[in-house]
């Protein structure tokens, strides 16, 4: 049964966990921030004004790779195309994560935890389930979170209103936890990193007035920044969003960044009919490639620069050559089975995919 916010009741009741956990540590928070904004010469008033921009204008990116085989189509791109929604890993079976979303698997176990059983009441089913982005606060090219796709879609601000956040990665099970409208937790960790560091979510040379200015300047006008920033490569560094309620290509969606290896081929071309038909912004980041025989042994395994070489058109890897990679494993199983198994391949085609983002040159 749905609400009148449309969100179900095992929705609404995550969504009510999360912000009593939040208010929890609350005030904990706030004298976080109070500290570092007086250390900073932050005034209030302005750190009040960027807050108020973040709660209004503050943006989810859903990372996926569009080529990847998807339960029932041919690909990730077909299945968005013609069903015009984005699915839980519950309903898919895939992830660019944990390959763990059923039933007594350890995502589920990370979900029952992390939301109080909200979604182990009796009615609850998989279609219920929160689907996995990260907040767009960098508007890096290649996204907040490129790990997890070369491609992403920006959903308009509305959908973080009923969305949870972690600090990092839920599977680590991250102690600072949020909603938008309670959100200080959040805000005292990348306040703290910014001071400590000079850096949080991926943003380089990062103090805490930059923090607030770039809050201040950017978040309503997320394109005056898309295109003309360098990639951000980063990996490990996001703030997760977990999304409670239907996400629908046509009303939840504004842009499209795809990667521009798919361009000119079937799959670039799929992802301009759903552009097309769903009112989509369609944009193409400057994407990733590198030669096989630069890629690295010393990062994400000695395994990685063979597998380059196995998987290399014209001696180059990109996002398309890792995804046809990826369709001829699970096609044909048996020609990687001198290389290892089919999950143990699965595991390494998604490491090159972080050495190309890590290494790689810009594709155009």
């Amino acid at each position: 049964m749905q609400h009148d916010n449309g969100l179900t009741k095992s929705q609404a009741q995550a969504i009510r966990h999360i912000r009593e956990y939040a208010l929890q540590r609350k005030i904990e928070a706030q004298q976080v921030i109070d500290q570092i904004l007086k250390m900073s010469n932050i005034a209030e008033q302005t750190f009040q004004e960027a807050y108020a921009k973040l709660r209004s204008h503050a943006r989810v990116a859903l990372h996926f790779h569009p080529d990847r085989p998807a339960m029932g189509f041919r690909t990730v791109t077909h299945a968005l195309l013609e069903q015009g929604s984005y699915r839980s890993q519950f309903e898919t079976g895939i992830s660019n994560g944990s390959l763990t979303a059923y039933p007594g698997g350890v995502r589920d176990l990370w979900e029952k935890d992390m939301f109080g059983g909200a979604y182990h009441l009796g009615e609850s089913s998989d279609s219920e389930r929160p689907k996995y982005g990260a907040l767009d606060f960098g508007f890096h090219p290649d996204g907040p979170a490129p790990s997890f796709g070369s491609c992403y879609f920006l959903l308009y601000p509305g959908v973080s209103r009923r969305s949870t956040f972690t600090y990092g990665g839920s599977q680590d099970a991250p102690p600072e936890k949020g909603t938008l409208a309670e959100f200080d937790d959040m805000m005292a960790a990348i306040l703290k990193d910014t001071f400590s560091r000079d850096y949080a979510l991926g943003m380089k040379e990062l103090t805490p007035g930059k923090w607030v200015y770039h809050l201040l300047t950017y978040l309503e006008q997320p394109y005056r920044l898309l295109l003309e920033r360098e990639p951000s490569r980063n990996l490990f560094h996001y703030i997760e969003a977990q999304v409670h309620g239907s996400i629908h290509l046509k009303d939840d969606v504004e842009f499209l960044v795809a990667d521009p290896s798919f361009k000119g081929m079937e799959i670039g071309s799929i992802l301009e009919q759903l552009c097309t038909k769903y009112g989509i912004k369609l944009a193409w980041h400057q994407g990733f490639q590198m030669n096989a025989a630069d890629v690295p042994s010393t990062y994400r395994g000695p395994a990685m620069p063979s597998l380059a070489q196995r998987i290399a058109s014209n001696q180059m890897i990109n996002a398309r050559v890792i995804g046809e990679a990826v369709q001829e494993l699970m096609r044909e199983p048996d020609r990687w089975e001198t290389r290892g198994s089919q999950g143990e391949m699965l595991q390494e085609l998604k490491y090159i995919w972080h050495v190309l983002v890590r290494f790689g040159e810009p594709a155009q």
